[in-house]
Protein backbone atom coordinates (compact mmCIF):
# COMPACT_ATOMS: atom_id res chain seq x y z
CA UNK A 1 0.00 0.00 0.00
CA UNK A 2 2.79 2.63 0.32
CA UNK A 3 3.93 1.57 -2.73
CA UNK A 4 1.06 2.39 -4.63
CA UNK A 5 0.54 5.46 -2.54
CA UNK A 6 3.88 7.03 -3.22
CA UNK A 7 2.88 7.27 -6.48
CA UNK A 8 0.33 10.11 -5.67
CA UNK A 9 2.50 12.84 -6.17
CA UNK A 10 3.53 11.61 -9.57
CA UNK A 11 -0.35 11.68 -10.15
CA UNK A 12 -0.28 15.35 -9.06
CA UNK A 13 2.62 16.53 -10.87
CA UNK A 14 0.79 15.19 -14.16
CA UNK A 15 -2.15 17.21 -13.31
CA UNK A 16 -0.96 20.50 -12.74
CA UNK A 17 1.26 20.19 -15.60
CA UNK A 18 -1.00 18.52 -17.80
CA UNK A 19 1.40 16.36 -19.44
CA UNK A 20 2.28 13.60 -18.45
CA UNK A 21 6.03 14.22 -19.78
CA UNK A 22 8.76 11.56 -20.46
CA UNK A 23 7.02 9.53 -17.67
CA UNK A 24 5.64 5.74 -18.53
CA UNK A 25 2.70 4.96 -17.99
CA UNK A 26 3.67 1.08 -18.37
CA UNK A 27 4.28 0.79 -14.60
CA UNK A 28 0.80 1.70 -13.68
CA UNK A 29 -1.13 -0.97 -16.22
CA UNK A 30 1.52 -3.64 -14.88
CA UNK A 31 0.69 -2.68 -11.38
CA UNK A 32 -2.88 -2.91 -12.12
CA UNK A 33 -2.99 -6.56 -13.14
CA UNK A 34 -0.42 -8.07 -10.50
CA UNK A 35 -2.89 -6.27 -8.17
CA UNK A 36 -6.17 -7.97 -9.71
CA UNK A 37 -4.52 -11.15 -10.12
CA UNK A 38 -2.86 -10.98 -6.51
CA UNK A 39 -6.27 -9.90 -4.98
CA UNK A 40 -7.89 -13.03 -7.28
CA UNK A 41 -4.90 -15.72 -6.11
CA UNK A 42 -5.82 -14.34 -1.72
CA UNK A 43 -9.84 -14.90 -1.86
CA UNK A 44 -10.30 -18.24 0.25
CA UNK A 45 -11.81 -20.53 -2.73
CA UNK A 46 -8.57 -20.11 -4.74
CA UNK A 47 -5.98 -20.24 -1.20
CA UNK A 48 -6.84 -20.32 2.49
CA UNK A 49 -5.72 -18.13 4.69
CA UNK A 50 -4.17 -15.12 2.04
CA UNK A 51 -7.22 -13.12 3.43
CA UNK A 52 -4.84 -10.02 3.66
CA UNK A 53 -3.12 -10.64 0.37
CA UNK A 54 -6.54 -10.49 -1.03
CA UNK A 55 -7.40 -7.41 0.53
CA UNK A 56 -4.35 -5.13 0.27
CA UNK A 57 -4.00 -5.90 -3.40
CA UNK A 58 -7.98 -5.46 -4.11
CA UNK A 59 -7.60 -2.02 -2.54
CA UNK A 60 -4.53 -1.21 -4.87
CA UNK A 61 -6.32 -2.64 -8.08
CA UNK A 62 -8.76 0.41 -6.95
CA UNK A 63 -6.29 3.40 -6.71
CA UNK A 64 -4.00 1.67 -9.85
CA UNK A 65 -7.21 2.10 -11.92
CA UNK A 66 -7.65 5.53 -10.79
CA UNK A 67 -3.91 6.58 -12.08
CA UNK A 68 -4.07 4.18 -15.43
CA UNK A 69 -7.12 6.70 -16.40
CA UNK A 70 -5.48 10.05 -14.97
CA UNK A 71 -2.24 8.69 -17.52
CA UNK A 72 -4.19 8.38 -20.29
CA UNK A 73 -6.27 11.42 -20.01
CA UNK A 74 -3.28 13.45 -20.22
CA UNK A 75 -0.94 11.46 -22.25
CA UNK A 76 -0.11 12.45 -25.85
CA UNK A 77 -2.40 10.79 -28.64
CA UNK A 78 0.22 8.00 -29.57
CA UNK A 79 0.76 7.18 -25.68
CA UNK A 80 -2.93 7.14 -24.85
CA UNK A 81 -3.48 4.30 -27.61
CA UNK A 82 -0.81 2.57 -26.64
CA UNK A 83 -1.75 2.42 -22.64
CA UNK A 84 -5.69 1.99 -23.49
CA UNK A 85 -4.26 -0.89 -25.66
CA UNK A 86 -2.38 -2.49 -22.87
CA UNK A 87 -5.07 -1.49 -20.30
CA UNK A 88 -7.60 -3.54 -22.67
CA UNK A 89 -5.02 -6.73 -22.51
CA UNK A 90 -5.02 -6.25 -18.71
CA UNK A 91 -8.61 -6.50 -18.43
CA UNK A 92 -8.66 -9.54 -20.82
CA UNK A 93 -5.74 -11.33 -19.01
CA UNK A 94 -7.38 -11.22 -15.35
CA UNK A 95 -11.00 -12.08 -17.32
CA UNK A 96 -9.30 -15.25 -18.79
CA UNK A 97 -7.90 -16.21 -15.93
CA UNK A 98 -10.20 -15.38 -13.55
CA UNK A 99 -12.95 -17.17 -15.99
CA UNK A 100 -10.69 -20.71 -16.40
CA UNK A 101 -10.18 -20.42 -12.77
CA UNK A 102 -13.39 -20.30 -11.41
CA UNK A 103 -14.89 -23.08 -14.32
CA UNK A 104 -12.54 -25.11 -15.26
CA UNK A 105 -9.97 -25.82 -12.19
CA UNK A 106 -10.64 -27.11 -8.93
CA UNK A 107 -8.71 -27.69 -5.40
CA UNK A 108 -5.33 -27.45 -6.12
CA UNK A 109 -5.49 -27.04 -9.71
CA UNK A 110 -7.16 -23.75 -9.51
CA UNK A 111 -4.49 -22.42 -6.72
CA UNK A 112 -1.33 -23.82 -8.92
CA UNK A 113 -2.61 -21.65 -12.02
CA UNK A 114 -3.89 -18.32 -10.26
CA UNK A 115 -0.15 -18.74 -8.63
CA UNK A 116 1.25 -19.11 -11.43
CA UNK A 117 -0.77 -16.17 -13.63
CA UNK A 118 0.29 -13.63 -10.21
CA UNK A 119 4.20 -14.73 -10.12
CA UNK A 120 4.43 -14.02 -13.77
CA UNK A 121 2.79 -11.33 -13.82
CA UNK A 122 4.39 -9.70 -10.62
CA UNK A 123 7.67 -10.08 -12.34
CA UNK A 124 6.82 -8.32 -15.19
CA UNK A 125 5.04 -5.43 -12.78
CA UNK A 126 8.64 -5.49 -10.93
CA UNK A 127 10.70 -5.39 -14.45
CA UNK A 128 8.14 -2.66 -16.09
CA UNK A 129 10.50 0.12 -14.71
CA UNK A 130 13.68 -1.24 -16.35
CA UNK A 131 13.21 1.40 -19.32
CA UNK A 132 13.14 3.65 -17.00
CA UNK A 133 16.23 2.75 -15.20
CA UNK A 134 17.55 2.80 -18.90
CA UNK A 135 17.05 6.39 -19.39
CA UNK A 136 18.48 6.78 -15.54
CA UNK A 137 21.89 5.69 -17.21
CA UNK A 138 21.39 7.11 -20.40
CA UNK A 139 20.77 10.25 -19.17
CA UNK A 140 22.93 10.01 -16.33
CA UNK A 141 19.64 11.95 -14.45
CA UNK A 142 17.38 10.54 -11.61
CA UNK A 143 14.25 12.99 -12.78
CA UNK A 144 11.67 10.64 -14.15
CA UNK A 145 13.23 7.96 -11.23
CA UNK A 146 11.80 9.54 -8.23
CA UNK A 147 13.86 8.43 -4.87
CA UNK A 148 10.42 7.79 -2.75
CA UNK A 149 8.92 5.34 -5.04
CA UNK A 150 12.13 3.44 -5.65
CA UNK A 151 12.32 3.09 -1.93
CA UNK A 152 9.01 1.85 -1.52
CA UNK A 153 9.80 -0.73 -4.19
CA UNK A 154 12.43 -2.01 -2.36
CA UNK A 155 10.42 -1.87 1.30
CA UNK A 156 7.40 -3.31 -0.58
CA UNK A 157 9.67 -6.45 -2.30
CA UNK A 158 11.61 -6.90 1.22
CA UNK A 159 8.07 -7.29 3.15
CA UNK A 160 5.94 -9.47 1.00
CA UNK A 161 9.31 -11.19 0.66
CA UNK A 162 9.76 -12.18 4.39
CA UNK A 163 5.66 -12.43 4.35
CA UNK A 164 5.85 -15.48 1.53
CA UNK A 165 8.58 -17.08 3.87
CA UNK A 166 6.98 -17.08 6.87
CA UNK A 167 3.73 -17.95 5.23
CA UNK A 168 6.26 -21.04 2.94
CA UNK A 169 4.12 -19.49 0.01
CA UNK A 170 6.83 -19.71 -2.82
CA UNK A 171 4.26 -18.23 -5.09
CA UNK A 172 4.57 -14.91 -3.19
CA UNK A 173 8.17 -14.99 -2.31
CA UNK A 174 9.86 -15.42 -5.23
CA UNK A 175 8.22 -12.72 -7.54
CA UNK A 176 8.63 -10.05 -4.28
CA UNK A 177 12.33 -11.56 -3.83
CA UNK A 178 12.84 -10.11 -7.51
CA UNK A 179 11.44 -6.79 -6.89
CA UNK A 180 13.25 -6.33 -3.57
CA UNK A 181 16.49 -6.80 -5.71
CA UNK A 182 15.81 -4.48 -8.19
CA UNK A 183 14.45 -1.94 -6.30
CA UNK A 184 17.81 -1.96 -4.40
CA UNK A 185 19.26 -1.59 -7.93
CA UNK A 186 17.12 1.51 -8.65
CA UNK A 187 18.70 2.61 -4.95
CA UNK A 188 21.82 2.61 -6.23
CA UNK A 189 21.62 4.30 -9.43
CA UNK A 190 19.67 7.06 -7.40
CA UNK A 191 22.79 7.12 -5.23
CA UNK A 192 25.09 7.01 -8.01
CA UNK A 193 23.20 10.50 -10.17
CA UNK A 194 21.45 11.88 -7.57
CA UNK A 195 23.38 14.89 -7.94
CA UNK A 196 23.00 14.98 -12.18
CA UNK A 197 19.11 15.13 -11.43
CA UNK A 198 18.74 18.92 -12.59
CA UNK A 199 22.09 19.08 -14.58
CA UNK A 200 20.50 20.24 -17.73
CA UNK A 201 19.81 23.32 -16.14
CA UNK A 202 23.44 23.95 -15.70
CA UNK A 203 23.62 24.76 -19.64
CA UNK A 204 21.26 27.73 -20.60
CA UNK A 205 21.60 28.91 -24.29
CA UNK A 206 22.29 32.82 -25.18
CA UNK A 207 20.42 35.50 -28.04
CA UNK A 208 23.53 34.43 -29.80
CA UNK A 209 22.78 30.62 -30.39
CA UNK A 210 26.09 29.71 -27.92
CA UNK A 211 26.03 27.92 -24.28
CA UNK A 212 26.46 30.12 -21.04
CA UNK A 213 26.71 28.04 -18.10
CA UNK A 214 24.42 28.70 -16.16
CA UNK A 215 26.87 29.07 -12.64
CA UNK A 216 29.02 31.60 -14.28
CA UNK A 217 28.13 35.32 -13.71
CA UNK A 218 28.25 37.32 -16.98
CA UNK A 219 31.65 38.85 -17.29
CA UNK A 220 30.85 42.23 -17.01
CA UNK A 221 33.16 45.29 -17.97
CA UNK A 222 35.31 48.02 -15.94
CA UNK A 223 33.94 51.01 -15.55
CA UNK A 224 36.62 53.47 -17.10
CA UNK A 225 36.75 57.06 -16.49
CA UNK A 226 38.34 57.87 -19.45
CA UNK A 227 37.10 60.78 -21.39
CA UNK A 228 35.45 60.45 -24.78
CA UNK A 229 37.21 63.09 -27.12
CA UNK A 230 34.40 65.32 -28.54
CA UNK A 231 33.98 65.67 -32.00
CA UNK A 232 34.64 69.27 -33.62
CA UNK A 233 32.39 70.07 -35.90
CA UNK A 234 34.13 70.36 -39.80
Amino acid sequence: MPLLCSSSWLQLMIIRSKSTEQFSGIPYVMTLLNCLLSAWYGLPFVSKNNLLVSTINGTGAGIETIYVLIFIFYAPQTEKARILGLFACVLTVFSAVALISLFALHGNGRKLFCALAATIFSIIMYASPLSIMRLVIKTKSVEFMPFFLSLFVFLCGTSWFVYGLLGRDAFVAIPNGFGCGLGFMQLILYSIYRNNKRSGEAKKPTANGTVEMGAEKPHQEKPTNAKLPHLEHV
